[in-house]
């Protein structure tokens, strides 16, 4: 064959492709730029390119989403989306269909995978306590009941995973943060701290592995559990901090995730107050607070720590604040949307999406200047999660 014609061959598209009715290969893509958001209403998510800036597709059937959030495989193809109703449902992001689903309890509000990707926990209020799953296959692998007293059972909040097989977690009706080790995920093992203080609503672990942190709904402070000393034990942080002031009425409960800390230090919501709380990480000590808008309910640090983003609980709720981490001072304050729920960071922070529920929209932010760069029609979105979590501790 002459080099002319063997190039015209080459240059011919593959057989497939001219026959109607076969088969097209999907388009390879990888995961790192892959994210979803959850569709509250509608009991579905939306895949989403954050580098196109674009929804590529929605899988539905979720079951209750109202109270949603989702963890990622560590190739980042696939989310466990964790449902109100105690729905788990492993989402295949390149395929955007469901790749299995189990209902693994009444009432669920999160979860964690394992360090190394192997088990998906799911925490739950009813009933109460944790079970372990098999990640690739579903199946039940582990069941810890929250039991704290003989036929009383604890409301499971502020699951993380830690290094190794274990997950750290607290239980709200019984003042205690519990350590369950699944390096035998046959034979679990848990380590019980108790009277670590009154109502833990939830809880980060640093991005170290090192501290775990449970804030205190029933009372000024913070617990913390130092995972690298032995025997393990809880201390109180922070006590008092509303110490000579009226308490406030709570109209949203804050969350606490690693998202919060910046450097050494860590930015967290004030209980019922319009105060974001500068702790000191090395000796977990207040140094400063911040004002701010409203009662804030996220406080999320940019990946690169020179930034906190805040949202609000109501009325306040349709704001977002930015504090400077040099100058501990907000030096922005915008208006993304009706009933701001959820903020997350592109993986390197150059972009920050906003889920306005009432307004339908997700908003997409330069954290420069403050423009907003895009904007995608979601139906009433509240979660945001992206896959670059996979590889974060506490995600």
């Amino acid at each position: 064959m002459k080099r002319r014609d063997l190039l015209a061959a080459l240059a011919l598209p593959p057989l497939a492709a001219l026959l109607p009715g076969c088969a097209q290969t999907p388009a390879l893509r990888g995961t790192g730029d892959l994210g979803l958001v959850v569709e509250r209403a509608a009991g579905s998510v939306v895949v989403v390119d954050t580098s196109a800036r674009a929804v590529l597709g929605r899988v539905g059937g979720l079951g209750d989403l109202s109270h949603a959030s989702a963890v990622f495989s560590r190739d980042g193809r696939y989310a466990y989306v964790f449902g109100r109703d105690g729905g788990l449902s492993k989402v295949d992001l390149l395929e955007r269909r469901i790749a299995g689903r189990v209902m693994q309890a009444g009432n669920s509000i999160g979860g964690a995978i394992s360090a190394d990707g192997t088990l998906v926990a799911a925490q739950n209020y009813t009933p109460g306590g944790i079970k372990v799953f098999d990640a690739a296959t579903l199946a039940l692998v582990a069941d810890v009941p929250a039991e704290y007293a003989p036929g009383q059972r604890s409301r499971v909040v502020g699951l993380v995973d830690l290094p190794g097989r274990r997950f750290a977690y607290s239980l709200f009706d019984a003042d205690a943060i519990w350590i369950t080790d699944c390096s035998d995920a046959a034979a679990p093992k848990t380590t019980q701290l108790a009277g670590i203080g009154r109502q833990p609503y939830d809880a980060l672990v640093t991005p170290d592995g090192r501290h775990y942190v449970a804030g205190l709904f029933g009372e000024d402070g913070l617990a913390l559990v130092d995972l690298w000393a032995e025997p393990l034990r809880a201390r109180k942080v922070l006590s008092g901090y509303g110490r000579g002031q009226a308490p406030l009425p709570v109209y949203k409960m804050p969350h606490l995730r690693g998202w919060a800390v910046a450097g050494r230090r860590a930015y967290l919501p004030a209980i019922g107050r319009h105060e974001v709380l500068v702790v000191d990480t090395e000796s977990w000590q207040e140094v400063g607070r911040i004002a701010v808008a409203g009662q804030p309910v996220f406080v999320m640090a940019r990946p690169d720590g020179r930034q906190v983003w805040v949202n609000f609980a109501v009325p306040d709720y349709d704001r977002v604040q930015v504090i400077d981490t040099l100058t501990q001072q907000v030096v922005q304050t915008f208006s993304p949307g009706k009933a701001v729920l959820h903020l997350e960071f592109t993986p390197r922070g150059d972009a920050v999406w906003i889920s306005s529920r009432d307004d339908h929209r997700v908003s997409i932010v330069d954290t420069t200047r403050f423009t907003t760069l895009a904007t995608l029609a979601v139906d009433s979105p509240s979660g945001i999660f992206f896959t670059s979590r996979a590889h974060r501790v506490g995600f």
